[in-house]
């Protein structure tokens, strides 16, 4: 029996588990039909480099377990604990650290529908790996610009991407937070990335692009993670003070309610140890010239915030 798979399926206290009807990731889903938990990601669509960097080697770590990326990226230099409030999720990431192979979730199914339409729009198959094996940004942006951001192109990403169709996937809680007008949102921030990030060295410019999952095999450091079945504001409150020294929360409070943000902010800052950082991520629009904003720095090109801040200075 694999123990990371049973470590994911034990409550790690009562208070741990306490129901969290202001986290919308608790139902485990996109949509907003009943239904049993899905894994929603394959992958993390989130560049761990950001968090190496911030994070003191040899510390305790907590992550939002997901699809496990970030925590494997992390294993070898800290401890890490994950914790996920989707049962299906937390399990699927401790079967990956056991080696089992990547698998689509719903995300990555939704983004193959708009992939199966790209060729209409020019993005031919050959096109697409060409324009991934460049590593000069300049060249980078001339051929994004002459081949692939094509008018058709801008149309059909934008009209994909407007709340009427998003609608039919997503639940209210996942699009009332998102910037107006998305399609050209997201475009400026791919473009952005395209400028600043080598495509031939960006693994995320290939998942994003082609899909790809990147199913390479786990560290040896990755049976050393502990997994948590567990919202994260009630297992940091459960927490010890004084307990971790880097907080990865991935995206966690997109889409989720005020006051589980202040929920959590608290219960960051109990388990902080002194000089503790704390990464979070959203698809809300940041203000680019903040420092402690670097989304510019993440080579997935998706988000408008990535802060790193001290835990100490968290409202």
């Amino acid at each position: 029996m694999n123990p990371h798979a049973a470590g994911a399926s034990r409550a790690a206290s009562p208070a741990a588990t306490a129901p969290a009807a202001d986290n919308v990731w608790e139902r485990g889903r996109f949509d907003a039909r009943p239904g049993p938990q899905a894994v929603l990601f394959g992958r993390m669509y989130e560049d761990a480099a950001i968090e190496a960097g911030a994070f003191r080697p040899g510390g305790r770590v907590m992550c939002i377990a997901s699809a496990g990326c970030t925590a494997m990226s992390l294993a070898g230099r800290h401890e890490v604990v994950a914790v996920d409030i989707n049962a299906a999720q937390l399990a699927y990431a401790a079967r990956r650290f056991a080696g089992a192979p990547c698998l689509r979730g719903t995300a990555e199914r939704v983004m193959d529908l708009g992939r199966r339409l790209a060729p209409l729009a020019g993005w031919l198959p050959q096109r697409l790996h060409a324009f991934l094996e460049l590593a000069d940004t300049a060249q980078q942006t001339a051929y994004w610009n002459r081949h692939l951001n094509t008018q058709r192109f801008r149309m059909a990403f934008d009209a994909l991407l407007s709340v009427a169709a998003l609608r039919a996937v997503y639940a209210a809680p996942f699009l009332d937070f998102l910037p107006h007008r998305l399609g050209p949102v997201l475009r400026a921030r791919m473009e952005r990335c395209i400028a600043t990030h080598p495509n031939r060295d960006n693994p995320y410019a290939r998942a994003l692009l082609l899909g790809e999952l990147g199913d390479t095999a786990p560290p040896p450091a990755a049976r050393d993670i502990r997994l948590v079945h567990a919202d994260a504001a009630a297992f940091l409150e459960a927490a010890p003070a004084r307990s971790f020294d880097g907080f990865a929360l991935s995206n966690i409070l997109d889409g989720t309610m005020a006051v589980y943000e202040r929920r959590l902010m608290i219960a960051v800052r109990h388990a902080a140890r002194d000089n503790a950082i704390v990464v979070l991520r959203s698809f809300r629009e940041g203000v680019a010239t903040d420092p402690a904003n670097h989304a510019s720095a993440d080579r997935s090109m998706l988000w408008g915030m990535v802060t790193v801040r001290a835990a100490a200075g968290l409202r």
